[in-house]
């Protein structure tokens, strides 16, 4: 494990990423953790004054009720500084204002990002300097690669934080406590029991704003790219010896390695829509070409879905179904395993014959087993039954955990270079085939399930 952070540098400290999520989650964490000591130094192009910089924290921790001793020491000691963070002039200035070791986080464009890396080449870095980039991380394979060699030259790999906040502690490890610690799972989770997975992350929000960001992204790689294959590879993975970082990544950076399209074919295998006017839970919403910021003429998908295999022994001839989309009419976080049918039904059992479903609802975690069992009546005639059971929230906010992982110099969750990479050729022919226009374009209206002509997953 690396050295811990004590200084927390948030690059972009005046936007919307820092007030909304990571100062309330630092609260949070903060409070949880009474005898941690940190300085907090934000940054960003407005000329706040350190007065002010203090009130927009304080604000933010009171939206999760943080107090007590760390809190308060982080609000007296706090300090803002303008600046441009693509000059290395600005970058030395950051650096002095440091106490101890310190954490950049970039909560910034990608493409800022990226030139804040180029200049920190040029600076005096200090010892331990930990790194945490927001995804998207570059823009296609070959970028990340790019982007993955500049860093390289900056820090050592276990220090560079690509942040996952989808992946916060609680989801994954309720994912491998329900795999590993339960025989009656394990020893069937492969092909010859499970007949599909289907992963899938539809919201009932539109836009909301972020047509800057989400017009040139679309729903494959704001979600299926970084967060989607991101559950795919824990789901997937081989058993790990241990939870430390270098045995986790490992297991879930070879699973990656073997994933691809199903059938090799982005046209058979991806489907793509873009939602217009309608309603959703009793407001109206535009379409998304209406929508302030988007260019119609870029053709973004707002509802994505990609089939893939991965090709090991365990899943081989499995279907992995991703999907996400917006302003949908049904919010469903969830991942559904569907267990093949059972082999025979004795005659005489009558009823619903539906394979046996385990359901995994994410934010809130829930699991839900749907079984077939005789019903209290008729004795003969089969019925489904669903046994649920709500996972532990865990203490923190997801960002609380990937902030905790920065300061405690931990990568275990962060994404690694070459996983990033893989992401991204995963989803690689998918974008060049939409690109060509290859796989239509179709519409839905925003509060229903979708387009008619698709099928439901799940």
């Amino acid at each position: 494990m690396t050295q811990s952070v004590t200084t927390l540098v948030i690059l972009g400290a005046s936007g919307d990423l820092s007030s909304r999520l990571l100062l309330p989650a630092l609260g949070q964490l903060l409070a949880n953790h009474p005898e941690r000591r940190l300085q907090l130094v934000g940054s960003g192009s407005e000329e706040w004054s350190d007065a002010h910089w203090r009130s927009v924290v304080r604000a933010s921790f009171k939206t999760v009720g943080a107090s007590g001793p760390a809190v308060d020491a982080v609000l007296t000691g706090t300090k803002y500084l303008s600046a441009d963070v693509t000059l290395p002039a600005d970058l030395e200035r950051l650096f002095n204002v440091c106490d101890g070791v310190p954490a950049f986080y970039f909560a910034l464009p990608p493409a800022v990002t990226a030139l804040a890396c180029t200049a920190l080449e040029k600076v005096k870095r200090p010892e331990g300097l930990a790194l945490a980039l927001e995804k998207p991380f570059g823009t296609d394979r070959r970028s990340a690669i790019a982007l993955n060699k500049v860093l390289a030259k900056l820090v050592p790999e276990d220090q560079i934080h690509r942040v996952d906040h989808f992946l916060g502690r609680s989801t994954v490890y309720n994912l491998l406590g329900l795999r590993f610690a339960n025989r009656i799972f394990e020893p069937l989770w492969n092909a010859e029991h499970i007949e599909r997975i289907d992963i899938i992350y539809d919201e009932t929000l539109g836009l909301e704003g972020r047509a800057r960001y989400y017009d040139k992204a679309g729903a494959l790689t704001d979600m299926i790219q970084s967060h989607l294959l991101q559950v795919l590879a824990v789901l997937a993975m081989e058993p790990p010896s241990t939870l430390g970082a270098q045995d986790l990544r490992d297991a879930k950076g070879a699973v990656l390695r073997a994933t691809r399209l199903r059938h090799d074919s982005p046209v058979e295998s991806s489907r793509r829509a873009k939602y217009t006017a309608g309603s959703v839970e009793g407001q109206k919403v535009p379409s998304y070409d209406k929508e302030p910021g988007v260019d119609p003429s870029r053709d973004t998908e707002t509802l994505a879905e990609v089939t893939l295999e991965v090709e090991t022994w365990r899943w081989a001839g499995v279907p992995f179904t991703l999907r996400s989309g917006k302003a949908l009419g049904e919010r469903r976080r969830e991942i559904v395993i569907t267990f093949r049918a059972a082999q025979r039904i004795p005659t005489g059992l009558r009823g619903t014959k539906e394979p046996t479903k385990l359901r995994l609802l994410l934010a809130p975690d829930e699991m839900s087993l749907e079984l077939n069992i005789n019903g209290p009546g008729d004795p003969y005639k089969i019925e489904r039954a669903a046994m649920s059971v709500e996972f532990g929230p865990g203490q923190l906010l997801a960002y609380g955990e990937v902030l905790e992982g920065i300061l405690d110099g931990d990568p275990s969750l962060s994404v690694r270079g070459d996983t990033a990479v893989e992401c991204w050729r995963i989803v690689g022919p998918v974008l060049a085939e939409w690109a060509k226009n290859e796989v239509p374009l179709q519409t839905y209206r925003a509060g229903s399930r979708g387009p008619a002509s698709w099928a439901p997953l799940g």
